[in-house]
This record gives C-alpha cells, structure tokens and sequence, in this order.
C-alpha cells in the first residue's frame, strides 16, 4: 500500500491550469486546507482491510 500523502498544491495548480479558474491566494489556501481535512477525514476509511472475495460494485445505467 502507497502511504504518501498527495501533493495537494501541485493538485490544485493542475485543476486550475485544466479549468482556467483563476483564485486569490487567499481562496487557493482555503481549498489546500479543505483537501487535506477531507483527506485526513477518509484516511481510517482507505485503511480499512478489504476481504478478497468482497464484490465489487456494479455499474449504475440509467
């Protein structure tokens, strides 16, 4: 299992250069704050051993 954590500023530069959304430096650092909470937030989730034998989810078509 990868245990790096994501480089949330390179992240955000590159969403920002595909969607051509400008941001104050104020607001880019209130988004980094958000994805780091939100990543802190899932990290026992993604930890959480999964049985092999679990099926996986089908895929929804309306």
């Amino acid at each position: 299992m990868n245990n790096s954590q994501p480089e949330w500023d390179v992240y955000l530069d590159a969403m920002i250069r595909i969607h051509g959304v400008e941001l104050t430096d104020e607001r880019r650092a209130e988004l980094l704050l958000q994805f780091r909470r939100i990543a802190a937030m899932a990290e026992p989730l993604m930890a959480l051993p999964l049985d092999d034998r679990l099926e996986i989810a089908g895929v929804y078509k309306a």
